[in-house]
């Protein structure tokens, strides 16, 4: 096996962490689970796989990476979620390193499905990130959401053939409610930073962000996924913007809370 650990972060995955666990392990034998109090037989099924499973309190998910990354044997990490399964090419690519360069980071393209449809086009279609890297050198900005990797200068990005297939949502239900549950976390994260929720963000950002992933991205070409997605990226920024501008109204908010959406306004399932 290549001196590489496979980090995890999970809850209630039962229906997908065999397959993602199973690709994990033609990569290495040190696959590190991260669990945030599973109920549906996930720590099970890790544990007759042979990883190495720990439950942690949920302190967003740049810190519950980084937490998995502190566990794990070696120092080069593939970090991914419960739901993206590497496929054939990514595993011989990953295999094919020589991991001798520490600052170093690999990017790695993606191919999401919505059901058991691929996604071709829209933002979907072309969603990469870094994925593989070294502790030594990087590790993840611990915000609520869309964490990313801190990266110093010199660290140099380069791709990876093959795919991590993602396995993002079953319903156009379970896309709404991502929707929502991912406005309020980025709500928050904007808010931590001091961005403000101005008239153009509120009002024209998610006019142009449904322009730009159902027209200029394509997404019209994926049918009625397409429709679903493009809606769904309009409803998170109306809803993330609009999140903000109800905590500047009220001042600092309570701090993020383990298993809980971080901010509940009166209005909110008016919008949704």
């Amino acid at each position: 096996m290549i001196p590489v650990s496979v980090v995890i972060i999970t809850k209630n995955e039962a229906e997908i962490i065999a397959a993602t666990i199973a690709m994990a392990q033609l990569i290495t034998n040190d696959v590190v689970v991260i669990d945030n109090g599973s109920t549906d037989g996930t720590l099970q099924i890790a544990e007759s796989y042979g990883c190495s499973v720990y439950q942690k309190a949920w302190d967003g998910y740049g810190a519950n990476k980084n937490k998995g990354i502190a566990l794990a044997k070696h120092d080069w990490i593939l970090s991914i979620d419960a739901d993206e399964v590497a496929d054939e090419e990514l595993i011989q690519s990953i295999r094919g390193l020589k991991f001798d360069n520490p600052q170093t980071v690999y990017d790695i393209r993606f191919r999401s499905y919505f059901a058991k449809k691929l996604i071709r086009f829209g933002k979907w279609g072309r969603d990469h990130h870094v994925r593989l890297f070294n502790r030594t050198a990087v590790k993840w900005i611990e915000s609520p959401v869309h964490e990313t990797l801190i990266t110093p200068q010199g660290v140099k990005v380069k791709s990876l053939k093959g795919h991590l297939h993602h396995y993002s949502v079953n319903n156009s239900t379970e896309c709404r409610n991502k929707a929502l549950y991912y406005a309020k976390l980025s709500a928050q994260s904007c808010y931590n930073n001091n961005k403000k929720a101005t008239f153009t963000k509120l009002y024209l950002s998610p006019i142009f962000n449904f322009i730009k992933n159902y027209i200029f991205y394509l997404g019209f070409l994926d049918g009625k996924e397409g429709w679903q997605i493009a809606k769904s990226a309009i409803k998170h920024t109306r809803l993330k913007y609009y999140f903000l501008k109800k905590m500047e109204a009220v001042g600092k908010p309570k701090p993020y809370t383990e298993n809980k959406l971080a901010y509940t306004y009166p209005q909110v399932e008016q919008l949704v």
